[in-house]
């Protein structure tokens, strides 16, 4: 039982009783030792009269939670001769937060995570990256294509600009987040679903990354290719010290058979620890500063067995919310797929088109941050 939304009505009526009562037993001349029910309700009040039935719980993504029983009306049927203690001070009810942002809920989870400290030159915790995502041969895949290169990297400036204004706290690195390798609706001539982006074309995304100063991911969508013969290819450009990863459990269809698109694929922790793996060996092999490693997921089936993923200090993991939707429900997905499954650190991803076309406004830096954990990424399509 709940006293918050009754605090007047307690803290007014308890005494008048209190008082009167003490008057009529004062004239009566009886006095009783015996502990009543009105002091233990009011020192115990989870050992009181059951509450009367609740309301069902609001929809996901509101805020809000159910009503109660009518604490003060279960104190005014008491016995009017028991009442002797004051009422006590009644506590604060609680801060209602939207999904996502309960810190104690975080807590529960298992937040923040046990990892292993950072290595020399990491770049987690330390910076939040801001990162353009898409491919430049598609002005339809996200931002990084759909403008053109200059006025590409200033709008993704200003995005920077805008998350270093939200949180001085933690410095911003921007990055280019290019998709590599993109899942095809047809087979193709490898019969793999999917299709390479010619090495030119990386390299030249890769120069733009440079000239402003950004981070380049390769993000992988391997259709019906497997991870392990599709990855190693890439290793000419991840020995560079400013070249990460980002795999996509979305596209991944070996399991369904499925053609990419039909189905939302997946990716189990063994898949996921084979990449962190490669990554390990590259940080090694080339005495690299620790890989950054994007995981994309809005659903539990996306990444299966994710408490299996294992932590190495040469790679961060990042588990990037990649959903599309109102803000109500990009929260909720935060929650139950992110918070609710600590592997590392977290992800969000905005999407300029698919967030606002039913009249939802993009979220803004400031409502991203009330997530908690706070994302350390941020992705833009």
């Amino acid at each position: 039982m709940t006293y918050a939304r009754f605090r007047l009505p307690i803290r007014i009526v308890a005494p008048l009783l209190t008082t009167v009562v003490i008057f009529v037993l004062a004239l009566a001349g009886c006095t009783s030792d015996r502990p009543s029910d009105v002091e233990a309700a009011q020192t115990a009040p989870s050992e009181a009269a059951p509450a009367a039935p609740t309301t069902p719980p609001p929809p996901p993504g509101m805020a809000g939670s159910p009503a109660t029983g009518n604490p003060a009306a279960t104190a005014a049927e008491k016995p009017a001769e028991m009442a002797k203690v004051p009422a006590p001070e009644i506590p604060v009810s609680k801060v209602k937060y939207l999904a996502g942002e309960d810190p104690e809920y975080a807590k529960r989870q298992g937040w923040p995570v046990q990892g292993p400290p950072p290595l020399p030159g990491a770049i987690l915790p330390h910076k939040r990256i801001v990162a353009y995502y898409g491919n430049p041969l598609s002005k339809r895949m996200g931002a990084l294509g759909e403008y053109p290169k200059d006025e590409m990297l200033r709008r993704l400036q200003r995005e920077a600009a805008k998350w270093e204004k939200a949180d001085p706290t933690l410095p911003v690195q921007p990055a280019l987040h290019l998709v590599a390798v993109v899942a095809q609706g047809g087979a193709g001539k490898a019969g793999k679903y999917r299709m390479v982006i010619p090495d030119t074309v990386v390299n030249e995304v890769y120069g733009w990354a440079k000239e402003t100063g950004a981070l380049l991911f390769i993000d992988i969508q391997t259709g019906h290719e497997n991870i392990r013969t599709i990855l190693p290819r890439f290793e000419w450009l991840l020995k560079n010290p400013d070249v990460h990863l980002g795999m996509d459990p979305e596209f991944n269809m070996i399991k369904s058979g499925r053609i990419p698109g039909t189905k939302i694929g997946t990716y189990d922790a063994a898949d996921i620890n084979y990449a962190s793996g490669f990554l390990q060996e590259l940080v090694k092999k080339y005495k690299l500063p620790p890989k950054v490693f994007i995981v994309h997921r809005f659903t539990r089936n996306m990444v299966t067995n994710a408490k299996s993923i294992k932590l190495c200090p040469e790679v961060q993991i990042v588990m990037n919310m990649d959903g599309w939707g109102a803000p109500w429900l990009k929260r909720d997905s935060y929650k139950d797929y992110i918070v609710a499954e600590p592997v590392q650190y977290t992800g969000f991803k905005l999407f300029y088109h698919n967030d606002t076309k039913k009249g939802d406004p993009l979220m803004t830096p400031q409502e991203v941050l009330a997530l908690n954990p706070k994302p350390i990424y941020i992705q833009y399509q």
